[in-house]
């Protein structure tokens, strides 16, 4: 069975460099008029899609709270085009580039925050060419001090793959039908489910839990093999989902005896 492994962002003896930036776009919060509840998720970004010129750019250039969910699902909605069918578009989901500023020099790669990855450029040439799948990199508009560091690219990854259910606490709620808020803690302990799991991706984030960046085992032993620092790999169990039982069947009925009372 294949290995998987969740990156770590904790071990700050791994990292070098350091920065302050956020993603150029993102949907507003919402206050949900059926579960009542006001959020907006973190974790869910897609660097590599670009708002520069879409009619909504301006809008979600500045962080805000959405009152009126139908707006929200407009604006939703005028998004959804830019992404492949499937891909979730949560309130807070952030697009475009990082901008901000980096201070180097910096690790191969920089896990400095759980929901993003930045890495060196010529480490990605690397990795591409050992063929390691779902790399694409993001150019930033941080600034890069000091002068000639070598600038990071961010990492656009795919969500893919899901947690089983038996890491998962028996009475979780549905969630909302409204605006999918399920109000889960992630667990301590992860449990992938086998069936969701990507195999044509090396490296990607949870469907279900958009803050986990998962990497495969080759990805795992490239890193190791040319030394490349920054991460830490902490190994996942997978686990098959059981079969639905199949309803018993009844049994058949006896036939009455010959001559029997009615």
């Amino acid at each position: 069975m294949p290995r998987f492994y969740q990156l770590d962002s904790g071990d700050i003896a791994h990292k070098k460099g350091s920065y302050n930036a956020r993603h150029k776009w993102l949907l507003p919060g919402v206050v949900c008029p059926e579960c009542k509840a006001t959020w907006g998720g973190a974790g869910l970004n897609y660097p590599a899609v670009d708002l520069s010129d879409h009619p909504v750019g301006k809008k979600l250039s500045k962080a805000y709270l959405e009152e009126d969910f139908e707006e929200f699902e407009r604006l939703r909605e005028q998004v959804r085009p830019l992404l492949p069918p499937g891909f979730p578009l949560k309130p807070g989901t952030t697009f475009g580039s990082l901008v901000g500023k980096a201070r180097g020099p910096f690790s191969a790669f920089l896990h400095q925050y759980a929901d993003d990855l930045l890495v060196q450029p010529d480490v990605l040439d690397l990795l591409q060419a050992e063929g390691l799948r779902g790399l694409r990199g993001v150019r930033t508009e941080m600034l890069f001090r000091p002068k000639g560091v070598p600038e990071l690219l961010d990492l656009h990854l795919e969500p893919r793959g899901r947690l089983h259910p038996d890491c998962l606490p028996r009475s979780l709620p549905p969630p909302c039908p409204k605006c999918g808020r399920q109000g889960l803690t992630l667990p301590k302990h992860l449990i992938l489910d086998k069936a969701s799991l990507p195999r044509d991706l090396d490296i990607f984030r949870l469907l279900s839990s958009s803050m986990v960046l998962v990497v495969t085992e080759r990805f795992k032993k490239v890193v190791e093999r040319f030394e490349l620092d920054g991460l830490t790999f902490r190994e996942l169990p997978v686990q098959s989902s059981k079969p639905a039982r199949k309803s018993p069947r009844a049994a058949p009925a006896r036939k009455r005896a010959a001559g029997g009372s009615a």
